[in-house]
This record gives structure tokens, sequence and C-alpha cells, in this order.
């Protein structure tokens, strides 16, 4: 990393079963990159080594200047010419000491070196020091406390290269999609050719094709499945109550078929968007904005294409409610597709990206740090799918979610119909739908075609799901290793309390019993913080930059009569130029790749150094990359390719 050597004096100290060295100053450590090698002298062996003490005092001209040393590992080769590994992957400070266990990983209860135990107890002890749980809102997942990013743990925050990049991107967002000058432009777009050439500078090839197809009806339902939001679509086996949809309105876009006929064969499918009913809608620019809770229901025609059949704006059916429909005039059937588009962003941004992925990645992440000492599998296992997480996060609630952020400021569901709306979330957060292969079959989808996500999203879990239970299953032979460790069940048990606030209701786990637990939990959470994560997040800008398509507000009701629309009424209802354009930097600045991103499957070496760890690695990231080959050679033959899970595409961590 980019300042990573030190001018500091460092000093190293072996630990083993039989004695220990003395400590011993090191010569300078270089620069960036480097390898520093050193002979320590024994007079006797230290029979197995147990521990590497480093600690480091400051340069005496820079005192007073912290003058932070990043050490990656320590490497001792014995007399014997055995070879112990002892990770470290962390900053250290002047006048501080650092004591590190061998890399095998070892359980709690396996430990026969009494030293060593406490040296756990004392780690865990400075981790809780440091990373401290605090209520962020009522009834939501709580989070780290710190009062800004820059008073994170070194160990967990943006290499140089990324806070430099990160801290550039949002400026370039505003130079490279010309944004500055709107920024503060409240005036109505005047034509949808006024709003394209404003952005026609940084078009991404899927950007293009969603300006082009997003009237179409095709394309709506395209995005239901393969879109950033795949979340939300279910098989209807039963028409709703509240949404009475008859024969005769859909006659025609089923072809004359019969409608119960074809929900009895699976061929109907709904979007319910009613966490959004009763929400508190924004003010912005000074003006009442509005949001809709629609019910949407879908065909899928014999050519499998997913088409929109009918749209009811309000969950209460009634006069002032029209259920809308293809055959309806062309600007009330667009007008009604805007507004199942614009609830679309709320659930996509702070539902299934926001809380299902940022912020349980925190807890997982606070909880692993707090109870996990780095000796342990599970520590070594997850450690590198929480790179950035907890800055990335602090970032967020900043400049998004903070009284004055993006979100908060811009969106329909923003203000205090925000927190109105997240506590409705996670009421609905369970363990089940956080599984992909229980989720796929929950919501009936399991043969829908054309499912995209559904198909690289199960490959992942399953590759996934392989090297957990290998990796689990060489260190945690039987069902007692699991139910012995305690500091797995304070693990899991943090983060029922702290993530999932005691509820037995979502089907979180408040403790382990056996390896097949064990197995499923961590498959969970590595493929959420990853996988799922890239799901939701890297297509933002794609899907998302072109507004019309996923509006972040409106500013007219949802219509209450039909015939009544034209252009002028929808270009009234979109938000105005600076609501517009500040929803567009977000998702630009979300969807930007960093260049020491990491992908799925990469940064385990850095922990592990067994040989059967080591194999799985490789093992496993050869599957990946055959995958990957497997998605680019189907994606050449499709109008619109879906790359977000190419296994290159999905960053190892909520890192963005």
């Amino acid at each position: 990393m980019l300042f990573a050597g030190t001018l500091n004096s460092v000093y190293v100290k072996l630990v083993g079963t039989k004695g220990e060295s003395e400590r011993m100053y090191i010569p300078k450590t270089a620069s960036q990159g480097s390898v520093i090698e050193h002979d320590v002298s024994c007079p006797s062996s230290l029979g197995n080594l147990e521990f590497v003490v480093l600690d480091t005092e400051p340069y005496a001209l820079l005192a007073y200047i912290n003058d932070v040393w990043f050490c990656s590992k320590v490497v001792v080769t014995t007399p014997e010419t055995n070879t112990a590994n002892f990770p470290c992957y962390r900053w250290i400070s002047g006048y501080e000491r650092l004591v590190f266990r061998e890399a095998t990983g070892k359980l709690i209860f396996n430990e026969t070196c009494p030293e060593a135990i406490e040296e756990r107890k004392k780690e865990l002890q400075s981790r809780h020091e440091v990373y401290r749980w605090s209520k962020y809102a009522e009834g939501l997942p709580q989070i780290m406390k710190v009062a800004s990013a820059s008073d994170l743990p070194a160990e967990v925050r943006f290499s140089f290269t990324k806070d430099l990049e990160f801290s550039f991107t949002l400026a370039k967002a505003w130079v490279k999609l010309k944004l500055a000058e709107l920024s503060t432009n409240k005036e109505q777009w005047k034509s949808l050719d006024e709003l394209s050439h404003v952005f026609n500078s940084h078009k991404t090839d899927v950007y293009d094709y969603v300006e082009k197809n997003w009237k179409e009806d095709e394309f709506f339902g395209y995005q239901l499945l393969n879109g950033i939001n795949p979340m939300m679509i279910h098989r209807c086996s039963k028409l709703p109550e509240n949404f009475p949809v008859t024969e005769d309105m859909v006659k025609a876009s089923l072809f004359g078929k019969s409608l119960e006929a074809e929900i009895q064969k699976g061929n109907v499918f709904l979007v319910d968007y009613k966490r959004l009913h009763g929400v508190t809608a924004n003010v912005i620019n000074g003006k009442q904005h509005f949001l809709a809770a629609p019910l949407c229901l879908l065909y899928m025609t014999p050519e499998d294409k997913l088409m929109p059949i009918a749209i009811q704006l309000k969950q209460d059916p009634g006069k002032d409610n029209p259920i809308f429909l293809p055959t309806d005039s062309k600007y009330d059937w667009l007008l009604a597709k805007i507004f199942v588009r614009s609830a679309d962003f709320a659930e996509h941004e702070l539902n299934f990206h926001l809380l299902r992925t940022h912020l349980l990645a925190e807890v997982f992440a606070m909880s692993t740090l707090r109870n996990l000492p780095m000796v342990h599998p599970i520590y070594k296992l997850l450690i590198s799918h929480f790179r950035y997480t907890l800055q990335i996060n602090t970032l967020a609630r900043k400049a998004l979610i903070s009284e004055n952020g993006v979100i908060t400021k811009n969106a329909s569901v923003g203000g205090p119909g925000m927190l109105e709306f997240l506590k409705k979330a996670v009421a609905s957060l369970t363990y089940s739908s956080l599984c992909m292969p229980e989720d796929i079959t929950a919501r009936g989808l399991e043969s829908i075609p054309n499912f995209l996500y559904r198909d690289d999203g199960l490959r992942l879990w399953d590759i996934v799901h392989r090297f957990v239970q290998k990796m689990i299953g060489h260190y945690y032979t039987c069902d007692s290793d699991v139910q012995k460790d305690s500091e797995l069940q304070n693990w899991i048990k943090e983060i029922f309390f702290h993530g999932f606030l005691a509820k037995t209701s979502t089907g979180i786990p408040q403790s382990f019993s056996s390896v097949t637990e064990l197995i499923k939990f961590l498959t969970m959470v590595i493929f959420t913080v990853s996988v799922q994560h890239a799901a939701v997040n890297n297509g933002q800008f794609d899907f998302g930059g072109w507004m019309p398509n996923f509006p972040i507000a409106l500013q007219q009701p949802p219509p209450t009569t039909k015939r009544q629309c034209t252009e002028s009424t929808m270009l009234k209802t979109f938000p105005d130029v600076n609501t517009t354009v500040n929803g567009m930097a977000a998702v630009y600045l979300l969807s930007m790749q960093s260049t020491d991103f990491v992908a799925l499957g990469n940064g385990y070496q850095d922990h592990f150094s067994e040989k059967t760890p080591l194999e799985l690695i490789h093992k496993t990231q050869d599957m990946l990359k055959k995958y990957n080959f497997e998605i680019q050679g189907r994606n050449v033959s499709l109008p619109l390719p879906y790359t977000y899970l190419n296994p290159n595409n999905v960053e190892n961590s909520v890192a963005l």
C-alpha cells in the first residue's frame, strides 16, 4: 500500500513453547511493497513457535507525528526448517505493541498454551473497547459507534489509493456528467430531449439501451427479473383482495385466455409495494412530493416475455384509484409505469440495498471484530469480506441518509418517511429471505424463464456453499466442536441481538448446535456481502442514470382518473432538474469500481497458510474463473448482457 513504510524503529520478539528470544531491533523498514529479512539469534531452540511480538517506537525527529506502518505478515523459518506464518494486515503506530498468534486456525477449546488463551482474551478486550455498538435509530440494526470516518481504526479504513479515488469520484461525477451548473436549478424539465442531452457525454451501453427502451412493456418486465432490483417479483397464486382485476380488463393482454386459468398454470406474476402504503412523502424544493404504493400484475407470454398487464397505484381500491391497462391511452399507461418504477427506487435503495446488504454487512463485521480473535478460522474466513465496509457505511450515513444527505433531501421516500419505511423493511427481514435458494422458492420463481439473476446467483451460492462446507469441515470435525466454541457462540449471539434486534420471528439463530447450521449461516453472510451486494449495486448508473426509468422523486400525486395524462403531465410529475442531477451523481458514485477492487474468492491467502485450506481456496478460484467464462459465452447472444454477477465483477465485500 502507498505510505505503508515508516521511519519508526521496529522491534520483534519470538515466543515458543520452550522459551522466547530477546526483543531485537530490525534495521530500517523499507517502503511500500518491500520484504524485510532479518536473523533472530537464540541460544537454544524455542520449540514450536506460538507468537510474534511486534512493537514500534517513533523516530526521534518525528515523535509528534503518527508515522504508522502497515505490516502484512511475519514469516519465520526455524533452524529445523519449519515455516510459521503470523498474519498481521494492520497498521501499527508508535509506542504500540502487538502480539500475533501463529496462523494455524485453532479453536479455543483446542488451545494447549495458557499464554495463547490469555492473549486471545486480551485481543478481544481491546477490540471491545474500539468496536462499540451504537443505536442509529429505534427499530434498525445497530451500527459502530464512531463520529466520522477519520475516527475509524486504521485497520478497517480505506487504503490511501481508495481514499484518494473516492474523494475525487464525486467531483468527477459533477464534471463528467456536466451537473455542476444544474445542481441549483429548481426548474422542471421541459422535454425528454433536454434531459437526454445533459448526460450525453458519459453513457454506458446499458444506459443507452435503457434510454431507448424504458417506455417498452417488455423492458419494464425484464427489469423486474434482471435489473437492479430483482427482489420484488413473485408468482401470483391468487389475486389480492385489494386488487380487483377482472377477466375483461386483461382479456386483450392474455390473447383471449382466462386470467384464472393462467394464474393456475403459473404464468401470472405480481409485484406489490405495500410497504410504501402510508409512508410520509418528502417535501423537496419547498414542494410536496408523492409516493405511490402500487400493485402490478404481469403475464409471461408463450414467447417467454414478461409483460405488465394491470397496475393499481394505491393499495385501497376505489373509483379514485383506477386500474391502468396497456389498452389505456399512451400517457395514462406510461405514467402508471413511472409510478411503479419510482416505488421500485424506494424499495431498492432503502430495503434491498441499504438494509439488506450495507447495514447487515456492518453487523456481521462488527461481531466478527468483537468476538473472533485473528487466529480463529471463522475470522480468517470472513475478515476479507468486510474490507472497507465500516468506512463506506460511515460515509453513506453522512452523505446519503443524514439530515442533509442526498436521499434525505432529494427522494420522495426521504425526509420523515425514510425511517418509517426502513422500520417496515426491517419487519420483513427474515433469515430465509437472505438465503437465495429459499427466497427463489418462496417467490415461486424456480422455473420462470430468462431469470439471469437467479441463474447466476444460485450458481455462485453453490460455489460459496461448497467452499464453506469444506473449509469448516477442516476445522470442525463434529457438532460438539461447534457447540463448545464459545467465541463462535458469542459471535452469533451478538448478530442476533444487535443486528436482528433479538426477534425470533426472523429465524436468525441465537446459537449454533451443528456444523450444518454454521455452514448455512456463513454461506449466507459471504453471499450477502459479495454476490447480493453486486446484484443490487453495480448496475445503479446503468439502469438508474436515465431518471425516467428510475425516478428518485415524483412531484405530482398518482392520477385518480383516466384519459387526463399528457406528455406535459409526465414532465410536471418528474423531479426538478436539481433533484434529478443530485440523484444522478449519487448512483454514478455508487457504481464506480475502484482500482483496488478485490474480486470474489480473493483475499483468503492473506490469512490462511495451511496446505488444505490453500488447496480449497485455489480450487474455488478455479471454479469462479470457469463460471466467469461461461457467463461471458452466454452473454454474447443476449440483446442486453447480464454482467453484474460475473465473478470478476463481484467485489469480495461491501466496499462501495
